[in-house]
């Protein structure tokens, strides 16, 4: 019996395992995939406070480093389903069950890939999924954003403002806020392609051009660096008969990370919010172990 498992091993998760170690709660976290979450991806992190610019890998191994130090444990498996019965939390995994008095699901969502091949091969090496995160890399060079969402056309006024060329590609429509279609449109630097979808990457060792099938045919572009911006995929189904999800498969959750299940608590990328960012993300381990440590102190 644990007293908190933790679904996810990124930012959120390890906070979290952070906090409820030091207040001297039993933890274990569970981890299906790669310790450090999205912003493992990342080759320099430079908007996080504290640090002038540090490699999304060593942050990843500093927050996993602290939290197994404290004693937390760690399960390599991947979470099926969780239930409850007289308060006691069982998480089934693939390789068998686990109970605890609380949870805190910190599963992240990761980003929707275009699905060409070659690009998890080149992520990082000219392909990226977070402008904010990667965007300075490619100051003075040409990239293209893909997406007609609001956040693609935010990535793209971004990107233009220290880009020498931004190529924006949407498949039919620009779906985004009017305020920012128009901005885009004044930025001399911008070239919209509709009806555009990216149909190959290439390069050897990193990406130097991408093709582009539009109604008028293929062109390829030379470009240093391709921004995708066509949404989330949050990883809630195994969790979906004990927390309530938002229409985007998001949990919902209040300021205090509470799921509607007591004892159940989401934090960081799964959950519905405006912003996804690393300090975003480890903010809400910190609130929802504080917020577990002290339901199971009151049980």
């Amino acid at each position: 019996m644990y007293d908190i498992i933790i679904i996810g091993a990124g930012p959120a998760g390890l906070t979290a395992a952070i906090y409820a170690q030091r207040a001297g709660k039993r933890c274990l976290i569970i981890e299906k995939g790669a310790f450090g979450g999205q912003i493992s991806l990342s080759p320099k992190l430079e908007n996080y406070p504290g640090f002038t610019a540090i490699s999304g890998t060593e942050f990843s191994d500093r927050l996993v480093e602290q939290a197994l130090g404290l004693g937390a444990e760690v399960e390599l498996d991947e979470v099926t389903a969780i239930s409850q019965k007289d308060g006691v939390k069982t998480v089934t995994t693939l390789m068998g069950e686990f109970k605890a008095k609380a949870i805190i699901i910190a599963a992240g969502a990761k980003h929707r890939r275009l699905g060409l091949e070659r690009e998890e091969e080149l992520t990082g090496m000219g392909v990226s999924y977070c402008a904010v995160c990667d965007g300075a890399f490619f100051k003075g060079l040409t990239v293209a954003v893909v997406g007609g969402g609001s956040s693609a056309l935010q990535d793209a006024i971004m990107l233009s403002d220290g880009c020498e060329k931004v190529y924006l590609i949407y498949r039919s429509t620009l779906r985004g806020e009017k305020q920012l279609v128009d901005t885009l449109r004044k930025r001399e630097n911008v070239e919209f392609i509709a009806g555009g979808v990216v149909t190959e990457l290439k390069g050897e060792f990193e990406l130097e051009a991408i093709t582009v099938k539009t109604a008028e045919g293929e062109r390829e572009i030379p470009l240093q660096g391709l921004f995708a911006a066509v949404g989330y995929e949050p990883d809630n189904a195994p969790f979906a008969s004990l927390i309530k999800l938002d229409g985007g498969g998001y949990a919902e959750a209040g300021e205090n990370c509470l799921t509607q299940t007591e004892g159940v608590y989401v934090a960081g990328d799964c959950r519905s919010k405006a912003i996804r960012q690393v300090t975003t993300a480890v903010a809400d381990g910190a609130v929802a172990a504080l917020a577990a440590c002290g339901y199971i102190d009151s049980l």
